[in-house]
């Protein structure tokens, strides 16, 4: 079943095609998963069954990116996030592994599935599964301007970095080997790789969003560009998960893991971006409520 959408502030006025319900319905799903399969993690003993989850999670979580891209984007966006970030992701860290550069000396303990150049094939899903919250959440921020977004959506997705690597390292799903300077254990050269690789992700997650596109299947006549998503509740989903990774890790770094590093850290780095987004998201809602009588 399909209906229609008031157009975005700033944007060409007018109603436009929503995708079929069961396209807008399976991120939705798929995103309430992902937080229940987060909360059940620090609840498991360190092992086994909680490096599965993490893989299981990875996967869930991946496709709720590609799914929402699909259904909001089209199918052209959604396989070019897959290309992209996952593509470039899975290149950075072949060579990363080899070679140590872009982060640093590591390597991968061989607890996350099976792995291809020595790096787990659940990882490349890690780099989509983030890069596309990253990209909508700087989609908001900032409109359609490159020479702001692409820098803001790059550091979204590398201060997710400053909680996901102290927990991994800490679970043992990889370690570092060298001896720069670092940053509660992990390598500087870390983030300044992943600041690289995020911009390269996200610079062609945005050069690919400028290109408009027509809804696929019955809809083929409209024509909707990510532009249209920037002020409106379509890209609820990643914007809901991107906060929702912020606010749970800083919890359970500070609480669960034993982390306070990173939890004091990694909720200032990705605070940068989360709670603009917050005060963003509820300027709009309240903007948004209807007013009575007696609040004129």
């Amino acid at each position: 079943m399909t209906g229609t959408y008031p157009g975005p502030r700033g944007a060409e006025r007018g109603r436009r095609a929503l995708p079929p319900r069961g396209a807008r319905a399976a991120p939705i799903v798929l995103g309430a998963a992902v937080v229940l399969l987060q909360i059940a993690y620090p609840l498991l003993p360190a092992g086994g069954a909680r490096d599965a989850l993490t893989v299981v999670t990875v996967v869930v979580f991946a496709a709720v990116a590609v799914t929402h891209a699909w259904a909001w984007r089209g199918g052209r966006f959604a396989v070019g996030l897959v290309a992209i970030a996952g593509g470039i992701g899975l290149m950075a860290e072949l060579v990363g592994v080899a070679t140590g550069f872009p982060f640093g000396a590591y390597e991968y303990a061989g607890r996350l599935g099976p792995s291809v150049g020595g790096v787990p094939l659940v990882i490349p899903l890690a780099w989509t599964m983030m890069a596309y919250p990253a990209y909508c959440v700087a989609r908001r921020l900032v409109g359609q301007r490159p020479t702001l977004g692409v820098p803001l959506a790059a550091w979204a997705l590398t201060a997710w970095d400053l909680y996901l690597d102290p927990q991994m390292v800490a679970e043992g799903h990889w370690r570092w080997t060298g001896d720069a300077p670092a940053l509660l254990g992990i390598p500087l050269s870390n983030y300044a790789g992943w600041l690289l690789v995020s911009a390269l992700i996200t610079a062609g997650l945005w050069a690919l969003g400028q290109r408009g596109r027509p809804r696929d299947g019955a809809h083929t006549d409209q024509v909707l560009t990510p532009a249209d998503h920037v002020l409106t509740p379509a890209d609820g989903v990643p914007y809901a998960l991107y906060l929702w990774v912020w606010a749970s890790s800083l919890l359970a770094h500070g609480v669960f893991f034993g982390l306070p590093g990173s939890a004091m850290i990694g909720g200032i780095g990705m605070g940068v971006v989360a709670v603009p987004l917050a005060v963003s998201l509820t300027r709009e809602h309240r903007s948004a409520a209807p007013r009575s009588d007696h609040g004129r």
